[in-house]
């Protein structure tokens, strides 16, 4: 399957308990078709102190969403769309939503 999304896409969580937030993508693991969003699906992780400057605690971090639970955000529609690729005049690819015909 490939990954139609890229780093520092925007996109809405379709399902779950973070459904309806919308956020930039950190990080695609193409491995396990998850996607890291900035800000959504936090949670805590306990960490051993490694050196003295290194203190250890408890950090809040992102954890995966599979790929299957989110869409690509058009900020025109102001809702997950659907996209097509098109090659513009300088043959150069761009996404467009299918709904308004804006460049995502």
């Amino acid at each position: 399957m490939t990954i139609r999304l890229k780093k520092n896409d925007s996109v809405m969580v379709l399902a779950g308990k973070e459904k309806g937030k919308v956020g930039k993508i950190i990080r695609i693991d193409k491995d396990d078709n998850r996607v890291y969003i900035e800000k959504i699906n936090m949670i805590k992780r306990h960490i051993k102190p490694r050196s003295a400057q290194e203190p250890g605690g408890i950090i809040d971090k992102e954890a995966g969403l599979d790929i299957s639970n989110i869409g690509l955000y058009c900020s025109k529609c102001k809702k997950p769309v659907r996209f097509s690729v098109k090659v513009n005049e300088n043959n150069k690819k761009i996404r467009i939503c299918k709904k308004c015909g804006s460049e995502v």
